[in-house]
This record gives C-alpha cells, structure tokens and sequence, in this order.
C-alpha cells in the first residue's frame, strides 16, 4: 500500500473540490488497492466571487502553503480556478510559483498544480482545439476565462454563464441541470466541452452522461485537476466514469494501470 498525501489549497466557501476529487480518487483505490490518497486542506477566506474578493483571497496564498507544509504533501493543488484567470493570461504560472516558495519556506518540495493551469492541460491532453464552456459566473468573468483559454491557444467557440455571484449557492447548484444546460451550447466545430469551468460548481454526476449525448470529450476544472494530480505523482491518468480524460486514453504510453482495470468499468458500471 502506498499513500500519497494531497494538499489542497481551497476558498473558504468551497465544498466542492473535497468531494468531488476524494470521489474520484476513491473511485480508483476500489480498482487499484495498493494506492491511498490523504488528503489536507487549507483553506483561503471567499464569500461572494467578484474582482475584489478573488484578489483579497490570492493574498492569502503565503499563509495557506505555510500549513499544508506541515503535512508534508507530496503534491499540492490550488483550487480556485477564476481566482486566477480574472488576474490575466499565464497567472497560474506566477500562483503555482508564489505557493511553491510558501512551501518551501516551511520545509516542503511538494510539486504544486493549480486548477487552472490544469484544465488548460486537460484540455491539451485530449487534443482539443476548440472548445465550449459552462461557468456559474457572471458575464464579464466568464469573458475572463475564456480569454484566458484563448490566449493559451484553445479557441473558446461558445460559453454558458449561468450567473450566480454567490458561492455556497455554487456549490447548491444541481449537476444534472447540466444534462439539459449543455444543450444551450453552439458547438459547431468544438472538440470538447468544458461541463463546469469552476471546481466549486458540481459536475460529476453529468460528466458520463453528456459526453455520451454530446458524442464529444467532456471535461470539468476538477476532472482536469484529478488528471493533473495523477500525472504529477507519476501514476496512471484512471478514474472510471469520469470521463474521457480520465480514461486512460489521453494518458501517457504505457500507462500499465488502464491494463489493469476492465472495460466493462467504462460502460456503466456503479461508481
């Protein structure tokens, strides 16, 4: 057995990014029981998602890293994805870094991912040019991300706001209103779609199903984040029925774990 230790850097009012990437990660130790995931958060105060709050909470950055050092991580995910994409184009590159030297300061070379720059890996993973968006944001913030995944190179050929500030009413919204949500979407010449651009808006119940209707790779900022996790750990890109990053399909060659898991996992078996 061997454990690995998840630090997760969160907003206050987030209760999403705790279950649904413990969800998806114990999803797989049931398929490959010789793994472990342990998780520590620090959390970061957030009530309502707007430019001031969003920048009040990326100052608490120093803090949150100081602790999750004391656990001792062997990797740390930073889990506001508008946080970062409202204060422009490649921050995840300076939040990633900032977070990395709060925890080296406490004794800790954990690697650090934000969820952010993950979903723009996501994304690269599966190939995908063009993309289509939903986000629980109001307009001008959803114009934000999408300029952000645009200037990485993804064309954002549609996206859905469905304009909630508030973010514990976020985390209330129903995953399977995005069963019907999606269809609102123009997807003509998209790759993929992007269910849910924000960790904190749930999605994972609707991942499996819309990929299906849709007949096109869907993915979310917290499939996007367990992948990256995965990956920066060295372990195989698999966790079943979440989609088709998760798969083992957009992994890296050689990827022994999706040998190790039946198909019949991919076709609707319970989580």
């Amino acid at each position: 057995m061997t454990d690995y230790h998840v630090g997760l850097i969160v907003p206050s009012s987030n209760l999403t990014m705790e279950t649904e990437l413990p969800r998806m990660l114990a999803a797989r130790e049931r398929l490959l029981p010789n793994e472990r995931f342990v998780f520590h958060s620090s959390r970061m105060r957030m009530q309502h998602v707007t430019p001031e709050q969003l920048r009040a909470m990326n100052a608490q950055t120093e803090r949150s890293a100081a602790e999750l050092a004391d656990a001792d991580p062997d990797v740390v995910a930073s889990a506001c994805l508008v946080a970062i994409m409202a204060q422009g184009p490649k921050f995840h590159c300076t939040a990633e870094a900032d977070i990395a030297r709060g925890l080296a300061a406490g004794g800790s070379a954990a690697p650090v991912v934000s969820s952010a720059g993950a979903l723009l890996n996501g994304i690269q993973a599966l190939g995908a040019r063009r993309v289509a968006i939903i986000t629980p944001y109001l307009k001008p913030l959803t114009k934000m991300v999408a300029h952000y995944i645009e200037d990485a190179g993804t064309e954002v050929v549609d996206a859905l706001s469905l304009e909630v500030s508030d973010n514990l009413a976020v985390a209330r919204l129903d995953p399977t209103d995005l069963q019907s949500h999606w269809r609102k979407l123009a997807l003509r010449g998209a790759d993929a779609i992007v269910l849910s651009a924000c960790v904190q808006m749930p999605s994972l119940e609707a991942i499996d199903v819309v990929e299906k209707e849709a007949g096109l790779p869907v993915l979310s900022a917290a499939t996007a984040t367990t992948y990256t996790i995965l990956d920066t750990l060295g372990l195989a890109t698999v966790v079943p029925q979440a989609g088709r990053l998760l798969s083992g399909d957009s992994a890296r060659p050689g990827n022994e774990a999706r040998e190790q898991i039946d198909d019949n996992v991919y076709e609707g078996s319970p989580r």
